[in-house]
C-alpha cells in the first residue's frame, strides 16, 4: 500500500468510481469519468478509518471541470477503476496518483484486494473514452 504521514499517523486515501452511493457496498462503475459517484476510502494504520460518498459534479454531469481535477482535491494515494480515458490517466500519472485496475464489482471487495496488494496498475486509457475525447 502507498502511505503518507499526516499528523504523525500513517494515512492514505483511495477513490473508486461507483454506480450508486452505498459506500462499501456500492457497485463499481464501468468507467471512471461517467460514474455518478466516487467512494473515498481513508485508511489509518492499515485499517479503514472513514468512507465518504461524493457525487460526480464534473462537466460530465452538468457541473464544472474534469473528474480527475475534482478527485485530486481529495489528495488520493490511488484511484481504482475498470477503465478511464487516456487524458484522465495522464492527469493522475502527472500528479503521482497510482491508477489501479479493479478486479471486483463491489467496492468492499476492491478495497480488500487493494489492502492485500492484489491490484495491477492501469497503464492504458480505454478505447471507449479515447473515442469520446478524440
Amino acid at each position: 500500500m502507498l502511505k503518507g504521514l499526516e499528523g504523525g499517523k500513517l494515512k492514505e486515501r483511495i477513490v473508486i468510481p461507483a454506480e450508486d452511493g452505498n459506500g462499501l457496498n456500492a457497485r463499481l462503475s464501468k468507467h471512471f469519468g461517467r460514474a455518478p459517484y466516487f467512494i473515498i476510502v481513508e485508511f489509518e494504520d492499515d485499517n479503514i478509518s472513514n468512507v465518504q460518498v461524493v457525487p460526480n459534479e464534473s462537466e460530465h454531469f452538468g457541473g464544472f471541470g474534469l473528474p480527475p481535477d475534482r478527485i485530486l482535491q481529495f489528495r488520493p494515494s490511488a484511484v481504482i477503476t475498470y477503465g478511464m480515458g487516456p487524458r484522465a490517466l495522464s492527469i493522475f500519472q502527472r500528479a503521482g496518483v497510482a491508477v489501479l485496475k479493479a478486479n471486483a464489482d463491489v467496492v468492499k471487495d476492491v478495497v480488500e484486494a487493494y489492502m492485500q496488494g492484489r491490484l495491477e496498475e492501469l497503464t492504458e486509457g480505454c478505447y471507449y473514452a479515447r473515442r469520446r475525447e478524440g
